[in-house]
C-alpha cells in the first residue's frame, strides 16, 4: 500500500485530491465487499441452522416473505448476531451496505476540512445532517 501521507504538508493540490479520492474509493469499495461476505456468511448459516430451506417450499417461502421474528431493528440484529443467527447477519450486513455511503460522506468533510474548502465542507455537513435525520425519522415511524 502506498506509504504517502494523506495530506502532504508540500506538493500539488491534485495530488492531495487523488490521494482522498484513493481513500475514499477504498472505503466504498472495503464496505461493499465486507457487506458481501456478512451477508454470504448470514446466507450459509441460514442454510446450516435450518436445512429444510433447500427441501420444503413451504419452509422457503416463509423464508422469503420474512417470518414475524425477522430483525429489523439494530437491538435485535446485535442480539442475533450474538446468537449466529443467519437471518441477523443478513440484516447486520445490509446495514454495512447502508452506512458505506454515509460514512463517505463523513470522511469527505474530513477531507474538504483538511484542504479549507468551507464552501464543501458547509454542504457535506449539510448532506450528512440529512442522511442521519432521515434514518433518525425512518426510526421513529
Amino acid at each position: 500500500m502506498n506509504d504517502a501521507p494523506l495530506f502532504p504538508l508540500e506538493g500539488t493540490h491534485e495530488a492531495a485530491a487523488r490521494r482522498i479520492e484513493r481513500l475514499i474509493s477504498n472505503l466504498l469499495r472495503a464496505g461493499v465487499l465486507t457487506s458481501l461476505a456478512i451477508v454470504a456468511l448470514g446466507t450459509v448459516v441460514s442454510f446450516v441452522h435450518h436445512p429444510e430451506y433447500c427441501s420444503s417450499p413451504q419452509a422457503f417461502q416463509e423464508l422469503i416473505n420474512g417470518t414475524p421474528d425477522y430483525p429489523y431493528r439494530l437491538g435485535s440484529i446485535l442480539a442475533g448476531v450474538g446468537r449466529f443467527s443467519g437471518q441477523a447477519l443478513v440484516a447486520l450486513g445490509l446495514l454495512v451496505l447502508i452506512a458505506t455511503p454515509v460514512l463517505r460522506v463523513a470522511v469527505s468533510i474530513f477531507a474538504f476540512a483538511a484542504e479549507k474548502d468551507r464552501t464543501y465542507v458547509v454542504i457535506t455537513s449539510i448532506v450528512l445532517a440529512l442522511l442521519v435525520a432521515s434514518f433518525l425519522i425512518g426510526a421513529v415511524a
